[in-house]
């Protein structure tokens, strides 16, 4: 199935390790030219480096917090100005730690607030003008089957991943206007480094191994498996690309059936 996806621009955040660097990695085979960022210089043109080398595709890192608002105007410029333009966007964060409720603070609070909603909304408010001059654009959020089934001692990702969700719906209307598409996907546990420090949380808390831990997620799946991350990424090239063309402001889970609600 042709994608409809060479030579077009991404931009994927987070994109040194786990979802992001799969995603990045998906695209670019589809022979999309892609702009990855992360917060370590040398670690982000590494992995561009061995994604180059792996796809053959044009990949470029810059860096970026996705914390800092001054940080993603000044990367998305870069981008803009390497790249002459970005057709897809994939907003991507590692999520906030994990915790209970009496575990967190103010302060824990408003730096999750700035990483999991307001680097979301950032990020696509940087590159829309581009979108909308070209009348045609892809925002892919990835965030967490959370949204529609709280999971255990992450009451921070619970909480802002839905914030994520109410503001995607909101502006997905306005956006189809310009051709510009907007959707969520929420993951299932997947194997990526986020997961292993939950699960090495969990554990400590109950006193066995984190191995025990992974297991006892893995039962509870339907698949009876964590996600491998290039499972979720297939779903972000599906919706990044002109076969996707008539889906927008959804939230779709990739989770191995661990969601109960029918909705």
């Amino acid at each position: 199935m042709d994608l409809g996806l060479t030579a077009k621009v991404a931009l994927v955040t987070a994109a040194s390790q786990g979802l992001g660097r799969a995603s990045a990695d998906a695209l670019a085979r589809e022979g999309m030219q892609v702009a990855i960022c992360a917060r370590d210089e040398a670690v982000t043109r590494r992995v561009a480096e061995e994604l180059h080398a792996a796809t053959g595709a044009r990949v470029e890192g810059f860096v970026c917090d996705l914390t800092d608002s001054a940080a993603i105007s000044i990367m998305v410029d870069a981008v803009l100005a390497r790249f002459g333009t970005v057709h897809v966007l994939v907003n991507n964060a590692g999520g906030p730690p994990p915790g209970q409720f009496a575990d967190v603070s103010d302060a824990d609070w408003q730096r999750a607030f700035e990483l999991t909603l307001m680097s979301q909304v950032r990020m696509t408010r940087a590159v829309l003008p581009a979108m909308r001059a070209q009348r045609w654009g892809r925002v892919i959020n990835l965030s967490s089957y959370s949204v529609k089934q709280p999971i255990p001692d992450i009451v921070l990702s619970n909480s802002l991943r839905l914030g994520g969700i109410g503001w995607a719906k909101s502006i997905a209307s306005s956006l189809a206007a310009d051709n510009v598409l907007i959707n969520t996907i929420a993951t299932g546990w997947t194997l990526t480094d986020r997961v292993a420090q939950m699960a090495t949380s969990r554990a400590a808390a109950g006193e066995r191994d984190s191995s025990a831990v992974l297991a006892e997620i893995a039962a509870g799946i339907p698949l009876k498996r964590l996600a491998r991350p290039e499972e979720i990424a297939d779903v972000v090239a599906f919706l990044a690309s002109e076969r996707a063309s008539y889906i927008t402001g959804t939230v779709i889970p990739v989770d191995g059936g661990i969601i109960q609600s029918p909705t």
